[in-house]
């Protein structure tokens, strides 16, 4: 097996502990890997210093990374690291990332592996429905699921390198100027609120924005909601003919939870459903039910929302 990079995952400048479970991912692979971090405050790395399994730390220091943007990250993690299997975490950010520099270096990408057995690599297809492994031939770009490998432990001495790495900033700063002026896309969030048929009409989508306004959130769809407004974009659908989505927090308000839809969103962390029907599908796969209209419920959500955002 080549060389292996692990991109460690992020969050506000520190490493996330996730990190120390993709470096167990790089172990079954056969080799101690490369710790690239990205970030900028080189200190950020010393999180990883004592962590067992590494052969090197690299803190990839740019403004770059200051905000999150695709090209901006994959054309200053490309000048970095060095050639070999590389990495990720499965996040909305690393899955892109992973896509992205794929495309920069002409690897083939598995996405969302959950299983490593020397150079075979096992990941969900067919909305989990199904299991495909794979054998890499050669450097290849995987993301990792969490909660798969166990962390590494403490107890290893390690150096962390600093590069300084610009990037292409002028492309940075361009994509995410304009990824801040819209609305965040339902594939990249870890918070949704999604509305269905049930809503009514598609105004009132709006008291589904509020929401997410309040806590951060994307705003998505069901099929049946698509297509039957044409005001609501086939970009918010959430489901197999949709978009797949996998956050901490899904919030389901007049969805009746069709296969279709659960297809695009049952993997998510916790499901809330808001429905008037109690025997509603969704009621089985939510870890929360209110059985009520969505009048009834979003005024009270979004006003307790308000306050423990205070």
């Amino acid at each position: 097996m080549s060389e292996t990079i692990v991109i460690a995952e992020m969050n506000n400048n520190a490493i996330h502990p996730s990190t120390a479970e993709l470096v167990a991912a790089a172990g079954a692979l056969g080799s101690e890997p490369t710790l690239i971090v990205p970030c900028t405050d080189a200190s950020a790395a010393d999180g990883a210093t004592s962590w067992n399994g590494i052969s090197n730390i690299i803190a990839a220091k740019s403004s770059a990374f200051e905000n999150y943007d695709a090209a901006g990250w994959a054309s200053a993690l490309d000048a970095v690291m060095p050639q070999g299997t590389i990495i990720t975490g499965t996040s909305p950010q690393s899955k892109d990332l992973a896509a992205r520099i794929a495309g920069h270096r002409g690897m083939p990408v598995v996405q969302d592996v959950v299983k490593i057995d020397g150079n075979q690599v096992t990941s969900p297809v067919y909305s989990g429905k199904a299991m495909q492994t794979v054998s890499l031939g050669g450097a290849s770009v995987i993301s990792v699921r969490s909660n798969v490998f166990s962390p590494v432990q403490e107890g290893g001495e390690n150096n962390v390198s600093v590069v300084d790495t610009t990037g292409n900033i002028a492309t940075s700063v361009q994509e995410f100027m304009e990824r801040a002026s819209k609305r965040l896309d339902v594939s990249e969030a870890n918070i949704i609120i999604s509305g269905g048929r049930g809503m009514g009409s598609p105004e009132n989508f709006s008291h589904l924005e509020a929401v997410a306004d309040t806590i951060g959130a994307a705003v998505g769809a069901s099929r049946a909601a698509v297509d039957t407004w044409e005001a609501i974009p086939h970009s918010m659908q959430v489901g197999q003919t949709g978009k797949t989505v996998n956050p901490n927090l899904y919030i389901a308000v007049g969805i009746s939870g069709a296969i279709q839809h659960l297809a695009g969103m049952r993997s998510s962390r916790y499901i809330v459903a808001i429905n008037k029907d109690a025997d509603a599908p969704i009621f089985k796969h939510a870890d929360y039910g209110i059985v009520a209209t969505w009048e009834e419920a979003l005024p009270v959500l979004h006003n307790k929302l308000q306050t423990m955002m205070e």
